[in-house]
């Protein structure tokens, strides 16, 4: 007992001093823009007591919400593998507004609470915490946004500023001149997609949501037609007006891209008035003003006692058949009996008187059962036996 209450108070000091000697970044999300966060070794292994480690250390990341088993809902973290950086990163919604403090942790049996960086080949541990103070964007709103589906890129390689800037100046010249901000970018899995085969060249595939105050380009309203959709339902290419400029850089599956306008706001649904409670006049509905009254005894009485009468009739004839015919049964059964008696005792003399009439008759023995007499040398023979119907033992002896 008291070498647990000593770890135990080990751990809460360490603990303590942990928290005293926490590293805090401070991070500024807005709502409805991408986020995107970088765990990468320099940060990690810039700590102090990490100097002579080489860059090139294999770490794994492990983060959570405060308070709280995993990170929030609109919070993801990918790492492609220890040797990679890792990402946080994601889109806060109006509700996720305020303060969220993320807190990694570890699975490492040292006594530390919060890790952020875990060193695969010395365990070595150190962490970090992260304080998000998610607010609300400035500027204009950006009502029109299009989605599209990256199919050369992995969410790792477009989570990085520079891809997803050449993707958007690759973008605008498909679209009209404007503001273009990244709004959320998706990995393929976590929309269904599968995982590819281990061929070279097979990426993951990666959905980035584009947002602008720019109206939809003509070319980006065809790729979205009905026309197009229904060439992509037959196999075909959707229908493209203008030159790809995102190709090669870029493969984009033109068959899912989809638009959203929202500059156009939606009508409020209509809120239903409480009413009175009385109908309106209708003169094909015209229901009785009064009832007469009705007594319903008699209606009761047929209901329960008429039931309950053949109820009764049958139980009273089924007690006579099972009781009071016993009699009757048992004298047939016993008449049955003495004529079966009769009969066996008739069976049993007339087969006595048989064998008495068959031992007392005078006959001839039969001519087999007499010895074989040969005339030319005056030899009996007793008569032959037929070797087939003697046993087998028999006639080996």
């Amino acid at each position: 007992m008291a070498a647990a209450l000593i770890w135990i108070l080990l751990a809460v000091l360490l603990a303590g001093l942990g928290d005293a000697e926490a590293p805090q970044t401070t991070l500024q999300p807005l709502v409805g823009r991408v986020f995107v966060h970088t765990l990468d070794q320099e940060a990690v292994l810039r700590h102090p007591e990490h100097i002579d480690v080489p860059p090139t250390t294999p770490v794994t990341y492990h983060a959570h919400l405060q308070g709280h088993p995993d990170l929030p809902r609109w919070l993801r973290y990918t790492q492609r593998s220890p040797r990679q950086p890792g990402f946080l990163y994601g889109t806060p919604t109006p509700e996720d507004r305020g303060r969220q403090v993320i807190e990694p942790f570890s699975a490492s049996p040292t006594p530390l609470p919060q890790v952020t960086a875990y060193n695969r080949d010395s365990f070595d541990t150190t962490w970090q915490r992260l304080v998000l103070l998610i607010g609300d964007p400035e500027g204009p709103l950006l009502p029109y946004q299009a989605e599209f589906l990256v199919c050369s890129h992995d969410v790792e390689e477009v989570l990085p500023s520079a891809p997803a800037s050449r993707f958007l100046t690759a973008l605008g010249g498909l679209w009209e001149p404007g503001e273009l901000q990244l709004l959320n970018i998706t990995s393929a899995l976590d929309r269904g997609g599968r995982v590819p085969l281990p061929i070279e060249g097979r990426k993951e595939g990666v959905y980035i949501k584009v947002g602008s105050t720019s109206p939809f380009s003509t070319c980006l309203k065809m790729v979205a037609s009905p026309d197009s959709h229904a060439r992509c339902a037959q196999g075909q290419p959707p229908l493209l007006s203008c030159y790809d400029t995102l190709a090669p850089h870029f493969r984009v599956d033109w068959c899912n891209v989809s638009l959203v306008d929202k500059s156009v706001p939606e009508p409020a649904d209509e809120v239903p008035t409480p009413g009175d409670g009385i109908l309106e006049h209708d003169p094909f509905f015209c229901p009785p003003t009064e009832a007469t009254a009705r007594d319903f005894l008699t209606d009761a009485l047929v209901t329960l006692l008429v039931p309950l009468l053949v109820a009764l009739l049958l139980t009273a004839l089924l007690a006579y058949v099972m009781c009071c015919r016993r009699e009757g049964q048992l004298k047939r059964d016993l008449a049955t009996s003495d004529i079966q008696m009769v009969h066996h005792c008739t069976i049993r003399g007339n087969t006595e008187e048989l064998r008495q009439m068959a031992s007392s008759r005078e006959v001839p023995r039969p001519l087999s059962t007499l010895p074989m007499f040969n005339v030319r040398t005056g030899e009996r023979l007793p008569p032959q036996v037929d070797s087939a119907q003697v046993p087998l033992i028999l006639d080996q002896h």
